[in-house]
């Protein structure tokens, strides 16, 4: 795989954020390794965010203080250091799949399966893999905190950071289309967002399908211009968003998840239209 020169720079950052957590939390880090699209592949300059993953021997009082205040002096450096994301947790926690700092079970997945080591010893096979069911109810979970606001609702019918923001516009309309692929995979497998766009875009009678191949032609690199994105989110987004909340309502149910989880689905539903 050829690497870009966005991604290059995007890998050197993450090395200098990697030396500079062992600097702070010293012998607790075990090791830090890349995750995301920078690991598995697809990397966007315009909305890949650059993903870390710290493994430590335990976590105290002081440990987030810690992680935090070196991201956010990192986070400083440049605008491209600025889309640094980080998680983390103990290596006990991880294998008994739990999350004792900030380490949610998609990402504890993709650490299980795609995690690279850029520094420490490689404890991924030792990661529990989280099962379905708790990635679903995390999804969904995420989905309702996050895109069912009030604010992203109004946003939804009348943009405006949608059109000038292409991580925001890259993120809100290939949410759903993840969210509904991840559905369809084996048990504990971590879907991408180059493999659900065209698992989509294959669907017969989909909704939203010409929204979604803008967003991935944004995401490699088209300019995203208002006259254009604005009549195709105007077009496509609620239905997208309708088409994504009647799936995981019925998966919800299915799986017995949790009846106010299932209850915020059904309210999101009745404000979208």
């Amino acid at each position: 795989m050829t690497t870009t020169e966005p991604e290059a720079a995007a890998r050197e950052i993450a090395l200098e954020a990697a030396g500079a957590y062992q600097e702070a939390l010293g012998e607790r880090l075990i090791g830090a390794y890349l995750l995301g699209s920078l690991s598995y592949g697809g990397y966007s300059a315009a909305a890949s965010d650059i993903d870390l993953a710290l493994v430590l021997t335990e976590t105290g009082d002081d440990t987030r203080s810690s992680v935090e205040s070196t991201t956010a002096d990192l986070q400083e450096r440049s605008p491209l250091h600025r889309k640094l994301s980080v998680f983390w947790a103990s290596l006990p926690a991880l294998r008994e799949g739990r999350d004792d700092g900030r380490f949610p079970a998609l990402d504890r997945l993709q650490l299980a399966d795609d995690g690279r080591v850029l520094t420490g010893t490689d404890v991924r096979a030792e990661i529990a893999r989280p099962q379905a069911r708790e990635l679903l109810l995390e999804s969904a979970g995420f989905a309702i905190a996050v895109l069912a606001t009030d604010e992203v609702t109004a946003e939804f019918r009348t943009p405006k950071r949608l059109l000038v923001d292409k991580v925001w516009f890259t993120k809100a309309v290939l949410f759903p289309v993840r969210f509904l692929y991840s559905g369809t995979t084996p048990t504990g497998r971590a879907a991408n967002n180059d493999e659900a766009i065209e698992w989509y875009l294959g669907l017969a009678d989909a909704p939203g399908t010409s929204l979604v191949r803008l967003a991935q032609q944004v995401r490699a690199g088209h300019p995203l211009e208002a006259a254009e994105v604005e009549p195709e989110l105007a077009a496509g987004l609620v239905p997208l968003y309708r088409h994504y909340i009647e799936a995981e309502t019925g998966r919800l149910r299915e799986t017995g998840a949790p009846e106010e989880l299932v209850s915020a689905f059904e309210e999101w539903a009745k404000r979208l239209g």
